[in-house]
């Protein structure tokens, strides 16, 4: 069982927030999102020009690499949707389980209509003509984001379909994630108990929805095997702790186990 956070996917120029030199992290809470126009024009002024650059980034080794590995679940703390990329069959049997949702997806919050973010992003295309191409020159962050203080006067779309508020069918800081979701996760950690590993990879573990996991693991007497450049939350319940990159160690399990497999 695989556990995935952030620093999977910086090989694919998604920065993170955690690693040794990343920017301080300040993500816009659920509470900052809800409380007024002014917060949602923000946001969505930076994250459109986010999306332009995630929307475009491809699987790295790192995930090519777990589609090789085959874990019984991965969980991924990321909303990229890269191992869904490089996974599809995965994917479509379940063994995917995006803990924080996707950024790829938008739902409203009267509603409740998912649509593609695709489609959102053509509107705002429309609606901010030349916006993306004044601020071609900001720095990138994480989750899709930029750092860009003026945006009074980006125009956000509001739901086609009863007006309501647009929001990335994310987690956001201050929201929970779905009970069905963890209980998934947590009946899938309980499931290996006794005869597996589970596996972090390019996650400091630095929020409880994630260290969870971790904990329900070593507490079980399942093995821990944290894989993260720098220091992680659940250091102390690992069994192994590694400080590799993930798409360098991702490629070498794989290869070893199609090696097994060759041989067998």
């Amino acid at each position: 069982m695989v556990l995935t956070g952030a620093g999977v996917s910086t090989d694919s120029g998604i920065p993170d927030y955690r690693s040794p030199g990343s920017p301080s992290r300040q993500p816009m809470t659920y509470q900052q999102f809800i409380s007024g126009p002014q917060e949602r024009q923000r946001y969505w002024a930076r994250s459109h020009l986010g999306w332009r650059r995630m929307g475009s980034a491809v699987p790295n080794a790192g995930h090519r690499a777990l589609t090789l590995i085959e874990p019984e679940l991965l969980i991924t703390q990321n909303v990229d949707g890269l191992h869904e990329q490089a996974s599809p069959e995965l994917a479509r049997s379940g063994r995917i389980v995006p803990l924080h949702g996707r950024v790829a997806d938008v739902v409203c919050l009267s509603c409740r209509t998912v649509s593609p973010r695709r489609e959102l992003q053509e509107r705002m295309e429309v609606l901010n003509a030349g916006w993306a191409e004044a601020h071609a020159d900001v720095e990138s962050r994480p989750d899709g984001d930029v750092a860009l203080e003026e945006t009074q006067d980006f125009v956000v779309p509001d739901c086609e379909i009863c007006g309501g508020i647009l929001k990335p069918d994310v987690v956001f800081f201050g929201e929970n994630v779905p009970k069905d979701r963890v209980a998934r996760c947590m009946e899938a950690v309980d499931a290996i108990a006794g005869r597996g590993v589970l596996l972090v990879a390019g996650s400091s573990l630095a929020v409880m929805s994630g260290y969870r996991f971790v904990r329900r693991a070593a507490k079980a007497g399942t093995p821990v095997v944290i894989v993260n450049r720098g220091a992680t939350r659940g250091d102390g319940e690992a069994t192994y702790k590694l400080e590799v990159g993930t798409s360098e160690f991702l490629t070498t399990v794989a290869q070893s186990r199609s090696g097994a497999s060759g041989r067998a």
